[in-house]
């Protein structure tokens, strides 16, 4: 892993996937955090191997974009593989799609720019994501989702986390009365969301960073319910 180089940010950002978000889409990703794999070996983050044969690939750049918000649950982290050759060049991409992962790369290349750049749909509220938009058609609850069940998960902690940050009581409560506010109808129209420098950092100042800013989002919401409890 290359975490400490000082040019993994510059290669990280150069080849972060495109992402089209919904027009409507209530959220924007707080941070990604980056892992660089010169050698086989697991995930960081998900539970996966990531393959480095030193001949078709060379190294593995792991995306992990973390959100605030899913819209039926507090905490998400979805993912993003860029495999590069030895030389350097984009071979393969891959993401994560609902605990999954798909390829990222749509047969004929459709969602690769003619600079070689891969663009992705991330779902709306829920944010898998896929090389064809039209997939998440094919989602039975795609519209429910964003609908009557905002905020039905409550709050996620996932195991790599436990017992950092969901320590109140009524955080699940919290969390879903908060998210039914971000109700929303999904446009169908899909706008590019803007990636900066400063949002990739690497996975382990991430890991350290989550459990904070949980612990900051559930004392505010609790905070703001037992404010408005008292001036009713």
């Amino acid at each position: 892993m290359l975490e400490n180089n000082v040019n993994w940010r510059e290669l990280a950002f150069h080849h972060i996937p495109r992402m089209l978000i919904d027009e409507r889409e209530p959220f924007r990703p707080v941070r990604v955090g980056v892992t660089v794999l010169t050698e086989t070996g697991p995930s960081p983050s998900f539970k996966r191997m990531l393959e480095v044969d030193g001949e078709r690939v060379g190294a593995v750049i792991e995306y992990a974009v973390y959100w605030d918000y899913d819209i039926t649950h507090l905490y998400d982290l979805e993912h993003m593989w860029i495999f590069l050759s030895p030389q350097g060049t984009v071979v393969d991409c891959e993401a994560s799609f609902h605990g999954t992962y798909l390829k990222g790369i749509a047969p004929g290349k459709t969602n690769v720019g003619s600079s070689g750049r891969i663009s992705l749909y991330c779902q709306p509220g829920k944010h898998a994501y896929s090389a064809l938009r039209e997939l998440f058609d094919l989602l039975p609850s795609l519209h429910q989702a964003t609908g009557e069940h905002a905020g039905k998960d409550g709050v996620l902690e996932p195991d790599m986390l436990r017992g950092t940050y969901k320590t109140l009581p009524d955080a699940d409560e919290l969390a879903a009365e908060h998210l039914r506010g971000f109700r929303f109808d999904i446009a169908g129209t899909y706008i590019p969301f803007e990636w900066t420098p400063d949002l990739l950092v690497c996975w382990e100042e991430l890991k350290r960073e989550i459990p904070a800013r949980m612990k900051d989002l559930l004392n505010r919401l609790r905070e703001q319910k037992h404010s408005g409890a008292s001036s009713r």
